[in-house]
C-alpha cells in the first residue's frame, strides 16, 4: 500500500459517517473467537444512521491493516476500524439485499478480495434441521457437509457440521491459511448443526473444521460427512461435486425395484479391492477403481455370480483394519480414485448385470483424534461411559445408537450408500457386538438396560429403523446381517418383532461344515451329523451361507489347506466342499481366491495368486467353479425355494458307513438331484431312492478329469428302476465317483 493511498484512505474516512455500533458483547465474542452466530455482527445489517436508512456492512480478518466494500458497479467504500480486526462501513440510502466483495488490505501491500460469506441466507432450512433433530432426515448428505453450490449467482461451498456442544466452529483450510479466526460458522438456533457459505471455494478444496470446546480448546477435525478424505498420514477433507457421474445403468435400477432376491439365484464373489491384483512392474501397487472394473466384470461373470462383496471401502486410515475401522463414512476411499471412479465401477457391474454389495460397519469407529472421537470435545458420536462406549476386542468405540442425531448419520449413511453409488445391499459386520450389551466383556465391564438385561435396546431399534427405512426408501436393496448367535428373528420384518433384515450369514452351517470337511474321510461317519445339523434351523432365517475371507486368516489356513489329504484330495474335497455349498438351501458367499484353489492365506498387501492358474490341476479347479455355477445358475430348483421347506428334502441322511449324502431340491416339479460321496472310496451299483420314474441325465461330476478330478467312470445318463427306496416308488442305481458329487436331473 503506497503513502498516497493511505492518505486517500484517511481523506474518505474523515467524510464518512461513523457506522452503527454493533453491540459490545457481540464485538467481544467475536474478537475473541467464541461468537457462535457472528452473521449477527458481520456482513450487511439495515440500520439507521441519525434518523437516515442505509446499511451497514462489517467485516472481520485479525491482519488485515484495511478493508474496502467493492458494491455491483464498482465503486468502493472504505471501512473504518472499529476494534482489533473488526471493520465496518456505512451505505447511507443502500437497501437489502445487497451485493458486493471486500477487499481487504495487508501490511507489505497484499491484497485479498472476495465476495463476503456472511451476506447470504441459511442454505439449511427449519424442515430440514427438525427431521436431523429428530433422527428421520433421509437425504442428510444434502444438509451437512461440504455442499459446491451457486447462490445468487456465486459459486462456492456451502458447509454444515453438528457439533451442539463447541463454543465456535469455524472452516479452515489453505484458503485462510488454517486460521479458525477468519471463517467462524453461525449456529442455527437449537440445533446443533453450525452453516457457512463460503464463496469461490470449489472442487478439489482441502478444509477441517476447527471447533472450540467449553473449556476453552482448539480441535481440528474432519468432516464426518465428507465426500472424499486424503490419504494417511493426511487427513483433510476434500469438496467433491456428488452430481456429476452420468449413469448408465438406468435398466438395472428398474429391474431392481421389482426383484425379490431371495427367490433370485444368488451367488457372492467377497473382494477386498486393493488386494485381488496388484501390479508389481509399478512398486506392487493396487488396481485402480478404473482399472480393476473390466477385469472384475469378466472374471465375475465368467464365474456365474451374481454380485460382488466388497470389504468396506469407506474411507480408513490403516489399511490393515480391511477397512472396518471407518474414518470416513461417506467417503469411498480415495486409495483406488475418487467416488466418480468408484461410481463407474458399479456401474460396469450393473450393466453386466452383476449387482454390487457393500460391508458396512455401524457397530463402532476408531479413536483417531482427529475424526469423530470427542468431536465437539463432548462424547458426541459415542458413549461418555467406556463400559457402553468401548469395544475391549477391537479397542474402538461405540455409537449411541439413543442419541437421535447419530442413529440419523447412519441411517442416512446406509441410504446414501444405495442412492448415490446405486450399490444393491449392505452387509452390516458385527451385528452380535451391536446385539449385546455385555459382548465380550466380563462381569462389572458392562451396564444392563433399563429393565435389567442384557440387549441393547438403543441397537435393535436403530437396526430396526435403519432396515425398515432401506425397505422403503431403497426397494430392491438387501442388508444382510453378520450374527454370530441364536438371536431370533433376525430375518423377520421388524413390524413383526424381528431386526429386518433380508438375509443372515449362516455363521454355525459356515463353522460346522468346515469343521467336518477337515475330518480325515476315515474319521467322518462318526460326524455326519455335524454336516447335516443345519437343516435342523435352515428355515429358521434366510440365509446366506459364507466361505469368507475371515476363514482365510490368523494362521487359519486357505480352504484348500484346510482339507485333509494329499494334493489330489485337498483339491476333491474343496470341489465337494464347494459343490455341497452351492446346491443345498441358502445363498452362497465365497472369497477372493476360491476359485482358483488358493494355497496361502488371504494377505491384504498382496494380489491372489494368479500364478497358480499355470498349474493344469488350478486351472482344473477354474473350469470346475465355472461349470459349477453354470449348472447353479440355470437350474431355478437351486434357488427359487431356498428360504421354503418345498425347497428341500432329503434322499438319505442315515448312509454314516459310506459317508454318503443325497437330497433333491425342488421348484414345484422341476427338481434335481444331488449326491455326495465323501470318502476317497467310489460305490458301484450305488442305489438311492428317485423323485421320478424315467430318465436323469448328470449335469456335474466334480470328479471329472477336466476339473483336475481322478475322471472315474461314472454314468451320463441312468434310467430309474421299479425298485421303492427311500420313501420313494422308483430308485436310480448310481456310480459314486471318490471324493466326489454328482448333480443330477430329469432328462
Amino acid at each position: 500500500m503506497t503513502d498516497t493511498s493511505t492518505m486517500a484512505r484517511s481523506e474518505r474516512n474523515a467524510r464518512q459517517a461513523a457506522p452503527p455500533a454493533a453491540h459490545p458483547s457481540d464485538v467481544a465474542r467475536l474478537l475473541a473467537g467464541v461468537h457462535d452466530s457472528p452473521h449477527a455482527i458481520l456482513g450487511a445489517h439495515p440500520a439507521t444512521s441519525d434518523g437516515e436508512p442505509g446499511v451497514v456492512v462489517r467485516a472481520y480478518h485479525p491482519n488485515a491493516t484495511g478493508v474496502d466494500v467493492v458494491l455491483d458497479g464498482g465503486r468502493t467504500t472504505a471501512m473504518q476500524r472499529v476494534e482489533g480486526g473488526l471493520f465496518a462501513a456505512w451505505l447511507p440510502r443502500a437497501t437489502m439485499p445487497l451485493r458486493y466483495r471486500l477487499r481487504f488490505q495487508f501490511a507489505g501491500g497484499a491484497t485479498w478480495e472476495r465476495d463476503d460469506p456472511y451476506r447470504f441466507l441459511p442454505t439449511i432450512g427449519e424442515i430440514d434441521l427438525h427431521l436431523f433433530n429428530e433422527g428421520t432426515h433421509h437425504r442428510l448428505w444434502d444438509m451437512l457437509g461440504a455442499r459446491p453450490r451457486t447462490i445468487d449467482g456465486v459459486s462456492g461451498v456451502a458447509f454444515a457440521v453438528w457439533a451442539p456442544n463447541a463454543k465456535r466452529v469455524s472452516v479452515v483450510g489453505e484458503f485462510c491459511g488454517w486460521d479458525g479466526r477468519i471463517f467462524p460458522m453461525r449456529q442455527l438456533g437449537s440445533s446443533g448443526v453450525h452453516e457457512l457459505f463460503i464463496p469461490e471455494l470449489a472442487e478439489g478444496t482441502l478444509y477441517k473444521f476447527e471447533l472450540l470446546t467449553r473449556e476453552g480448546t482448539p480441535r481440528l477435525k474432519t468432516d464426518p460427512m465428507a465426500f472424499k478424505m486424503e490419504q494417511a498420514p493426511q487427513t483433510a477433507s476434500i469438496v467433491v461435486d456428488l452430481e456429476r457421474y452420468k449413469w448408465s445403468d438406468t435398466e438395472w435400477m428398474w429391474k431392481r425395484r421389482n426383484t425379490d432376491l431371495a427367490r433370485q439365484p444368488m451367488l457372492v464373489y467377497e473382494v477386498h479391492l486393493g488386494s485381488w491384483a496388484r501390479v508389481p512392474e509399478d512398486d506392487n501397487r493396487s488396481l485402480s477403481y478404473r482399472e480393476i472394473a473390466p477385469r472384475l466384470v469378466e472374471h465375475v461373470k465368467s464365474l456365474g455370480f451374481t454380485h460382488i462383496e466388497l470389504l468396506p471401502i469407506m474411507e480408513h486410515p490403516f489399511a490393515g483394519s480391511w477397512g472396518y475401522q471407518v474414518t470416513g463414512y461417506y467417503a469411498p476411499t480415495s486409495r483406488f480414485g475418487s467416488p466418480d471412479d468408484f461410481k463407474y465401477l458399479v456401474d460396469m457391474c450393473h450393466q453386466a448385470g452383476i449387482g454390487v454389495i457393500l460391508d458396512w460397519v455401524p457397530a463402532h469407529f476408531p479413536k483417531d483424534d482427529w475424526a469423530l472421537r470427542r468431536f465437539d470435545g463432548t462424547a458426541l458420536y459415542e458413549h461418555q461411559d467406556p463400559r457402553l462406549g468401548e469395544h475391549p476386542d477391537w479397542g474402538t468405540l461405540i455409537f449411541n445408537y439413543g442419541r437421535n442425531e447419530v442413529r440419523n448419520f447412519l441411517v442416512a449413511n446406509a441410504l446414501y450408500w444405495l442412492d448415490e453409488f446405486h450399490a444393491d445391499g449392505l452387509r452390516v459386520d458385527a451385528v452380535a457386538s451391536m446385539l449385546y450389551l455385555d459382548y465380550s466383556r466380563q462381569p462389572g465391564q458392562w451396564l444392563r438396560n433399563r429393565y435389567g438385561g442384557r440387549e441393547n435396546l438403543e441397537a435393535i431399534e436403530f437396526l430396526r429403523q435403519m432396515n425398515e427405512t432401506v425397505r422403503s426408501e431403497q426397494p430392491g436393496c438387501v442388508t444382510i446381517a453378520e450374527e454370530s448367535t441364536a438371536w431370533p428373528d433376525v430375518t423377520k420384518p421388524a413390524s413383526q418383532g424381528g431386526l429386518g433384515f433380508s438375509f443372515k450369514w449362516n455363521m454355525g452351517w459356515m463353522h460346522d461344515t468346515l469343521k467336518y470337511f477337515e475330518e480325515d474321510p476315515l474319521y467322518r461317519r462318526w460326524h455326519q451329523d455335524t454336516l447335516t445339523f443345519a437343516m435342523m434351523y435352515e428355515y429358521s432365517e434366510r440365509f446366506i451361507m459364507p466361505l469368507s475371507h475371515d476363514e482365510v486368516v490368523h494362521l487359519k489356513k486357505s480352504l484348500l489347506e484346510k482339507m485333509p489329504g494329499d494334493e489330489w484330495q485337498k483339491l476333491a474335497n474343496l470341489r465337494a466342499l464347494l459343490a455341497y455349498q452351492y446346491t443345498r438351501p441358502g445363498k452362497s458367499l465365497l472369497f477372493m481366491g476360491t476359485e482358483i484353489a488358493q494355497t496361502t492365506e488371504w494377505n491384504h498387501d498382496a494380489s491372489v495368486d494368479w500364478h497358480l492358474l499355470e498349474q493344469p490341476r488350478h486351472r482344473g479347479f477354474l473350469e470346475f467353479m465355472k461349470a459349477l455355477g453354470r449348472v447353479y445358475r440355470e437350474r431355478p430348483a437351486l434357488w427359487r425355494r431356498d428360504h421354503e421347506h418345498e425347497g428341500f428334502s432329503w434322499i438319505d441322511v442315515a448312509d454314516r458307513d459310506n459317508s454318503v449324502l443325497s437330497y433333491v431340491r425342488r421348484d414345484g416339479s422341476d427338481h434335481v438331484v444331488v449326491v455326495l460321496n465323501l470318502t476317497p472310496i467310489p460305490r458301484e451299483d450305488y442305489l438311492i431312492g428317485a423323485p421320478a420314474a424315467g430318465s436323469y441325465v448328470q449335469l456335474l461330476s466334480t470328479d471329472d478329469a477336466a476339473f483336475g478330478g481322478s475322471g472315474y467312470r461314472t454314468k451320463e445318463r441312468v434310467e430309474t428302476e421299479p425298485t421303492p427306496m427311500h420313501g420313494f416308488q422308483q430308485a436310480l442305481r448310481l456310480v459314486l465317483p471318490p471324493l466326489g458329487v454328482l448333480v443330477l436331473a430329469p432328462a
